[in-house]
């Protein structure tokens, strides 16, 4: 282990169906980056006068995410966890013939990738991206960027089945505490060793929704840093065992994320 890093199966290789890109759609932008960079150290990165308000969030100047305005009337502020796809339209497709929706048809970004905003059977919004000259985040499963992916969903059966067939996930059935908890890997490599992201049961009143964990170094820390920044902590500092120390905030404008200090 070396300083900053721990081992984590998140990874920045172009794989079918890993966590290739994530972005936060915010009321203010300028606030969410100042947010944001208080909590995490991102700076803000403009994407250019074509991008409008739409820009990369950076930590030791590599590429952890992305942050631009709300688009859509009536939206709410959230982060959306994009999916690699070698393409895009035909991905789309498949998740409209398998019960889900397709919000924002196939587009490209620029020469940068060719991305679509759909979301499952169950209700939880997601996006697909496709490379193009931008092939995804530039660092993951470091201290201050994404270190895992998480779906809360009321049929996690149902949802893992609808993900295989998309990508060829694999589960592996396990518990954390009381609670019946899926491990998901890509379809390629050994499944322990691609495992990136689970699926778990939404709690009462929460509805179906993918949440990012960002790694950090001291998760106490960063419900100080949350607070002091405007915050809200939803659920405070938690030890998980065999995983590390968690903990759940809501940003200025009411965007979902959370943090793990690996154990």
């Amino acid at each position: 282990m070396t300083e900053g890093r721990h081992v984590s199966m998140l990874t920045t290789d172009s794989i079918l169906g890993s966590a290739t890109w994530i972005d936060i759609a915010a009321k203010d932008t300028v606030a969410a980056a100042g947010f944001y960079g208080a909590v995490f150290d991102w700076t803000f990165h403009p994407a250019g006068p074509d991008a409008g308000s739409y820009g990369t969030l950076r930590k030791d100047g590599k590429i952890v995410a992305a942050l631009g305005p709300l688009v859509d009337e009536g939206a709410t502020p959230a982060w959306t966890v994009y999916f690699e796809t070698p393409d895009v339209e035909a991905t789309a497709k498949a998740v409209a013939q398998a019960g889900g929706a397709v919000r924002a048809e196939p587009f490209d970004a620029q020469d940068a990738a060719r991305m679509a905003a759909v979301t499952d059977p169950g209700g939880a919004e997601f996006a697909l991206f496709q490379p193009k000259a931008l092939k995804g985040l530039e660092t993951t499963s470091v201290y201050g960027s994404l270190g895992w992916v998480e779906l809360q969903t009321a049929d996690p059966a149902a949802a893992l089945e609808f993900y295989r067939g998309l990508f060829g996930w694999r589960g592996a059935d396990t518990q954390l505490g009381d609670a019946p908890y899926t491990f998901v890997s890509t379809s390629e490599g050994d499944q322990g060793n691609t495992a990136f992201g689970g699926v778990t049961a939404a709690q009462e009143g929460v509805g179906p929704r993918w949440v990012p964990y960002f790694d950090v170094a001291d998760a106490d820390d960063i419900v100080t840093r949350v607070q002091g920044a405007g915050g809200t902590v939803l659920v405070p500092t938690v030890d998980v065992p065999g995983i590390g120390r968690i903990a759940w905030f809501a940003d200025t404008s009411g965007a979902t994320f959370a943090v793990l200090q690996p154990a």
